[in-house]
This record gives C-alpha cells, sequence and structure tokens, in this order.
C-alpha cells in the first residue's frame, strides 16, 4: 500500500493516537507531498514534542502510528532533520 493511500485510510484516527503523547503538530512531507509515493515506502512524519516529551514517547508514538497506518513511518520532530534539508522539509510539510 501507498503511505498515501494509508494516510487517507486512517487519517480521522490520527488526531486521537497524537493526543496521547506530549506532541502536537502533525505534518506530512517528502514524497506523499509531492503525490510521488510507491508501494512500501516510508511516510515521513513531523512532529513537535511539547516540554516534557521523551524519547519514550515519541517511539511510542512511532509505534502506534506505524501500528494503525500499516505502513513504515518515519516519525522526526523539526531538530532531528539534517540541517541541509531542515528548511525545505519545514516549508512543504504539511498538515495531517
Amino acid at each position: 500500500m501507498k503511505p498515501s493511500e494509508a494516510l487517507a485510510l486512517k487519517r480521522d484516527q490520527l488526531a486521537a493516537i497524537v493526543a496521547r503523547y506530549p506532541t502536537t503538530n502533525l505534518r506530512v512531507y517528502g514524497s506523499v507531498v509531492h503525490g510521488k509515493d510507491q508501494d512500501n515506502e516510508e511516510l515521513d512524519l513531523l512532529v513537535d514534542a511539547l516540554p516534557g516529551a521523551t524519547l519514550f514517547h515519541l517511539g511510542g508514538l512511532y509505534n502506534d502510528l506505524e501500528e494503525l497506518l500499516g505502513v513504515p513511518v518515519c516519525l522526526l520532530t523539526p531538530p532531528e532533520v539534517p540541517i541541509k534539508y531542515r528548511s525545505q522539509v519545514l516549508a512543504e510539510a504539511r498538515p495531517v
């Protein structure tokens, strides 16, 4: 399944999952935004970590997103995006 298809099928459930963790502002970027995603590709997602968020929270969110969507997920916070690509990724990211 394409990441864009998984996202479209489960979009309504994503807000509830994100709300269970100290995170906000879930966004999609990469091949899905450009309409070039293919079967078995990762779904590139960004989320803002709120104060108090830990790697355990982000790991739990990552696991829950992959389980719900059924496709590989790349979940990053803006500081984790390599500086070389950060401005481009932040500019193209779209709310989910």
